[in-house]
């Protein structure tokens, strides 16, 4: 049963930014890949996964990404809405989920990820059961067993290193206390380290001796947030690779000329 929101957020950070500028666009949302601009690959992806009932695009001017020839269609998909973004990603989907617009459960993801695929929401929402919060991770031999010259930001646990997968899963209001704290970590959120310095200098220590597994630091994480958070390792190496920079867009040209 189509039962999910997806929050699509199709913003960016004040100025310039590095990867449309190189692309000669204003957006980093309408780079193409693949023929086709980031964001209409990754509503594509929503529109046919049979979880999603809706979409909610959020952007600093959403109707300037839908104001192209490649993406116009989108303006007239009975499924799609359009939402301004707030100041910050945290504030942004704070404001937007649980609302008339986007009602519970929400499933968040980024326009930069153009390889994300139904089997990568299907996987994902499939291991979310209870949760009040999720999110999806790729293991670091996963990733570079298929793809060994691309770099992500791994966090290390017991059994593993991790990297996000673009993939996170709120079920309800009980995740705005995790939607709290992430704003006030928003700006590190490529530092390992200061994400669980957050929830305290046990959870931070327990994590950099490597006692934790990653289930179990997600666990200790929601626990000390009052709420139930689960990580959702997933099986496809792609579910790690979104698209910052111009090796990235060209990894993933390849990957996506082999499908």
């Amino acid at each position: 049963m189509s039962r999910w929101t997806a929050l699509l957020l199709a913003g960016q950070r004040p100025g310039v930014d590095p990867l449309a500028a190189h692309f000669g666009q204003q957006w980093k949302a309408l780079v193409e890949v693949g023929g086709e601009p980031m964001l209409v690959r990754v509503a594509r992806t929503l529109l046919a996964s049979p979880e999603i009932g809706r979409i909610v695009i959020l952007a600093q001017e959403p109707e300037a990404l839908l104001a192209t020839p490649g993406t116009r269609w989108l303006e007239a998909e009975r499924r799609v809405t359009l939402l301004p973004s707030q100041a910050s990603i945290s504030h942004s989907v704070a404001v937007a989920a649980g609302s008339l617009a986007a009602p519970w459960p929400v499933l968040v993801t980024t326009a930069d990820h153009p390889l994300l695929t139904p089997e990568m929401v299907a996987s994902f929402l499939a291991g979310v059961g209870d949760a009040d919060l999720a999110a999806g991770l790729v293991e670091r031999r996963t990733l570079l067993d298929a793809y060994p010259d691309n770099r992500r930001t791994w966090l290390p646990f017991r059994g593993g290193a991790y990297s996000g997968a673009n993939l996170f899963a709120l079920t309800g209001a009980a995740a705005q206390n995790a939607l709290d704290l992430w704003a006030t970590v928003e700006r590190d959120r490529k530092k390992g380290w200061k994400l669980f310095a957050a929830f305290g200098p046990w959870l931070l220590v327990r994590t950099l001796l490597r006692t934790f597994t990653v289930e179990a630091a997600f666990a200790a994480a929601g626990e000390r947030l009052g709420l139930s958070a689960r990580a959702i390792v997933l099986p496809q190496a792609e579910a790690a690779i979104d698209v910052d920079k111009p090796a990235d867009h060209a990894l993933a040209e390849t990957i996506l000329s082999k499908r």
